[in-house]
């Protein structure tokens, strides 16, 4: 009795969750008139495709939405590269290495985690500005090259403390240096933990509206999430407002963190269900 209610729950949230999204989906391929047609119709007739052309091309950038997706691209992946390295790293010394006031510094690492953005945006803001950063992509992406954020090196440590020692010790005595020792047994053995980090990494920056926000002024420079706001203001400020447009902006945005979470659905899940087997 307790699987099929169990199963009927699943079955209900799920049609809750996705509904938005399908209705979403389905707005994208109507036309203006089929949109505010009543009573609303979920099936689209016929399907208007060029919704998806018509707002690719609208921004007057050269390129588009499709140079949004450039820029949006370069910097997630930047980010993605630098956080997965860097934290794997420091993980790797907290989970591994003994010296004076680790676990303290664990401690300290763990606290910066409570720490709200908006407490270090306006210091953080005035230091790439004496950098003269500003308008570049340095503010967005030379973070993750140092640390790669307090929660990242948490799920590594957690995930390397599960790899027995005595692995450690017999790579040792064969003669594996620190670094061989990292690049040729720990990283192997770690790639349900490099999906999860990447995964979220790419989720983060790809969907990051205030970063840019604040440090980006050129049109050109524009990630996906501020090209998507200005391409919003636009049209709005044209008369009534094209849901179809936006609706379809808004799923090619949405869209490849979808199909990233299905591709790397099973090393994900791994990973975060192994980063918690052991203190």
């Amino acid at each position: 009795m307790k699987r099929p209610l169990t199963y009927a729950l699943l079955i209900f949230g799920a049609i809750l969750m996705i509904t938005p999204f399908l209705w979403m989906v389905s707005t994208s391929l109507k036309t203006p008139g089929q949109v505010v047609a009543q009573p609303p119709t979920w099936l689209p007739s016929p399907v208007a495709w060029g919704n998806y052309v018509e707002f690719w091309k609208s921004p007057p950038v050269p390129g588009g939405f499709l140079r949004f997706t450039g820029n949006t691209l370069l910097v997630t992946l930047t980010c993605m590269v630098g956080e997965v390295f860097s934290a794997t790293i420091v993980a790797y010394g907290f989970a591994r290495y003994r010296f004076p006031g680790r676990d303290a510094w664990f401690m300290v690492l763990l606290a910066t985690m409570m720490l709200p953005g908006a407490v270090t945006l306006v210091p953080t803001f005035i230091m790439f500005k004496e950098l003269g950063w500003i308008d570049t992509y340095l503010p967005l992406t030379v973070g993750s090259f140092f640390g790669g954020g307090a929660f990242y090196i948490f799920l590594a440590r957690q995930f390397f403390l599960t790899i027995p020692i005595e692995l450690e010790e017999a790579a040792r005595l064969d003669g594996c240096t620190d670094w061989q020792l990292f690049t040729k047994i720990f990283l192997p053995l770690s790639k349900p933990l490099l999906v999860t980090i990447a995964v979220f990494s790419f989720t983060a920056h790809w969907k990051d509206f205030m970063g840019p926000l604040i440090y980006l002024n050129s049109a050109e420079k524009f990630t996906l999430t501020l090209g998507l706001t200005w391409f919003k203001q636009s049209i709005i400020g044209q008369g009534a407002t094209p849901y179809h447009l936006l609706m379809a902006a808004t799923i090619v945005v949405v869209l490849p963190l979808i199909l990233l979470f299905f591709v790397a659905q099973r090393a994900f899940t791994e990973g975060i269900a192994m980063s918690g087997l052991k203190e």
